[in-house]
């Protein structure tokens, strides 16, 4: 048997995080196993859906590396299978239509709620006689479709992720909804919009899905579904229903959390192998306990076994360690691509030569937790990233740090600088070997420690006295004539 999987995202909203962790697992157990993965977009809410949504999560699966093998297909685009499906169950009098109003309803819930009751609906139109029902249609009326569901029943399933789960009907809020009224002015046998339950069992049976991989919110939906799948004489996919993924506070990640969609990380300067990476580790370990891996080393060792049925919760900390591996694995040749979009978001002019850019990725490479870096209001952190290490390379002068400041005013300091100032303004190209004799030149003709000399110029040149390595920040700072002008800056102070 050919292991068919799917992601079927409802394009109601940006690529979110938990559908994208759920995207991932997919496309692991399909990779896993020699399978397909398979993309459905899941449209039949029709006044939420939109085009804008479905083009966010189309790029955003492409951007995270999951491409998919059939797809994508839109449940718009098959209704009438599903109306096909319906009349199915209703030929074989698994389902009925329904007249009750919802003013109706609204009084059931009421009463159910005033007596402390769970809602559920109460079947009332389950076994109408026709005389019945011909007053409902005559009194205009259009009716619902709803499934049959038996309180006694028992619906249990092996769950890869959980073991054996079990439901009992009379927990499923009655008899349930299929199809939502016809408009009005259909004919009295029309069939409204199919919904949820009925039309992703329809499509993974017009799919040939074998397992369906999703989070553990689905749960009460798959007892739905078996009794669906029964109905239409198929066989059952298996299930596998993974931890949702949990905000650093224990709660379910949602929007007040700051960020959710794919591509809130992205902008953040997160990079894509490092997002899928750290997706992974989100409920599921390796035998071996390895974090860093790609999607192919991944899918190689995966299984649900391994996969926890307590809720992930997101680590931040754990997330930057993450990326920073990926960055620090860069050559500077991959790296300056993606730094580049971000120094000019950031207003930098982007103007030097390939080769000094090669230089400053370089440089800021092994310092980097991010692409962009410094503080980010939606979350409350401070990363180390390409915008913030790299502004002193791009702007005119930089602003001085309370240290800086401090060093800058020490006795000597100012004869430090002059003597810089002077030896520097002899050199029209320096390399690393000159920037060293400059030092030591310096040092000797002060008679002070290197160190001192050294966090000067740092100050001088970069208004903080820790940073990149110096002798290359010096190198680089010269090639674009901004090493003079700050130490003759430097100097007022």
């Amino acid at each position: 048997m050919t292991v068919r999987v799917r992601i079927a995202p409802s394009p109601t909203g940006n690529l979110h995080i938990g559908t994208a962790r759920t995207a991932v697992f997919n496309w692991l157990y399909a990779h896993r196993h020699g399978g397909q993965f398979i993309l459905r977009i899941e449209d039949t809410d029709v006044e939420r859906s939109k085009a804008e949504y479905t083009q966010n999560i189309l790029d955003g699966l492409k951007w995270l590396g999951l491409n998919w093998d059939e797809g994508p297909f839109a449940q718009s685009d098959r209704l009438e299978l599903y109306r096909q499906g319906i009349q199915k169950l209703l030929d074989n009098k698994l389902a009925y239509r329904c007249y009750t109003s919802s003013v109706e309803l609204d009084e059931l819930r009421a009463t159910q709620e005033a007596r402390g009751a769970a809602p559920r609906y109460d079947n009332r139109h389950r076994n109408l006689t026709p005389e019945q029902e011909a007053e409902f249609v005559a009194a205009g009326r259009q009716p619902v479709i709803r499934f049959k569901i038996d309180d006694q029943r028992e619906i249990s399933w092996i769950d890869a992720v959980r073991g054996k789960v079990s439901w009992q009907g009379s927990d499923l809020g009655g008899d349930m909804v299929i199809a939502r009224a016809a408009q009005d002015g259909a004919g009295q046998n029309s069939v409204g919009q199919p919904l949820y339950n009925l039309a992703v069992v329809i499509d993974d049976i017009d799919m040939k899905i074998t397992q369906v991989i999703r989070g553990e919110d689905h749960i009460a939906n798959t007892a739905k579904q078996i009794l669906l799948y029964e109905g239409l004489g198929v066989t059952i996919p298996e299930f596998s229903h993974t931890p949702l993924i949990l905000s650093p506070a224990g709660k379910k990640l949602s929007k007040r959390d700051g960020v959710t969609s794919i591509w809130d990380f992205k902008d953040m300067g997160y990079v894509a192998g490092a997002l899928t990476n750290y997706m992974t580790l989100l409920g599921w370990s390796a035998p071996d306990a390895q974090e860093i891996f790609s999607l192919d080393e991944a899918a190689a060792q995966f299984s649900f076994d391994r996969v926890n049925k307590a809720g992930a919760k997101f680590d931040w900390d754990k997330l930057n360690w993450v990326n920073s591996q990926y960055l620090h694995k860069m050559t500077p040749e991959e790296l300056l691509p993606e730094l580049i979009p971000f120094w000019e978001a950031a207003g930098y002019k982007v103007d030097a030569d390939r080769s000094w850019l090669l230089r400053l990725a370089t440089l800021i490479g092994p310092s980097l937790e991010t692409l962009k870096g410094g503080f980010e209001e939606r979350t409350g952190l401070t990363t180390q990233g390409g915008v913030e290490i790299s502004r002193t390379f791009f702007t005119a002068n930089p602003t001085l740090g309370e240290e800086a400041t401090a060093q800058l005013g020490q006795d000597g300091v100012k004869d430090i600088l002059t003597s810089l100032q002077t030896a520097l303004a002899e050199m029209s190209e320096i390399d690393e070997d000159g920037a060293k004799g400059l030092l030591d030149r310096v040092t000797k003709e002060r008679g002070v420690k290197k160190g001192v000399v050294m966090r000067s110029l740092r100050a001088a040149l970069t208004g903080e006295v820790n940073g990149p390595d110096l002798i290359q920040s010096l190198i680089l700072l010269h090639q674009r004539n901004l090493a003079l002008p700050r130490l003759q800056a430097a100097l007022a102070v």
